[in-house]
């Protein structure tokens, strides 16, 4: 099987997430597309949400789609979630299928610094979706493949801000999103 893996805090997952998964999914030809929320980001400040809160909305988000499905790999691992971790541990658990790393053109240009590159890429494709706005990333050849599709420029930061400022979501994030947001008072 192919499987894309998209990795992030997704505090909260929107819109613009399962747009650049839609587009991986159709442009590679994936097979089922993994949603992954990191527990404890590495590169960046702790979520806002709660480890459960942020898979709960992963898993509102994607059961509409049957390609799409949540996984809670990094949020069952104590300390950092680094993403090489998570490749080899669904490659020991499915060693027939074939890993792509979905990644916008931003995380892809602070690869370099990830733990085990190497090693990470010797484990799976990557492929890069490019920013809304942004200019065209240059990948080197090799296991890096770029996604073309529609992208929208939505993102986690503007979100948090809008609900924190009592203003309107809707469209942004899904509607079940949204409704969970609003009822565990999150990110006010």
């Amino acid at each position: 099987m192919k499987v894309g893996i998209l990795g992030g805090t997704f505090d909260p997952i929107h819109v613009g997430h399962l747009r650049a998964a839609e587009s991986a999914r159709e442009c590679l030809g994936l097979d089922r597309v993994t949603f992954v929320p990191s527990r404890t980001p590495p590169h960046r400040r702790g979520p806002l949400a709660s480890p459960l809160d942020r898979y709960a909305m992963v898993a509102m988000a994607t059961a509409g789609h049957p390609a799409f499905d949540p996984s809670d790999a990094e949020l069952r691992r104590d300390g950092p979630s680094y993403t090489v971790d998570t490749v080899a541990e669904w490659l020991r658990g499915r060693p027939g299928d074939a890993i792509v790393l979905i990644v916008g053109s931003d995380t892809f240009a602070e690869m370099s610094t990830w733990k085990d590159g190497e090693r990470l890429l010797a484990l799976c494709g990557v492929a890069v979706v490019a920013r809304p706005g942004e200019p065209p990333v240059d990948l080197p050849a090799g296991g890096v493949a770029t996604v073309v599709g529609p992208g929208l420029a939505v993102s986690s930061t503007e979100i948090r801000q809008r609900i924190a400022e009592g203003r309107s979501v809707r469209y942004l994030v899904p509607e079940a999103v949204a409704e969970y947001v609003a009822k565990r008072g999150l990110y006010r």
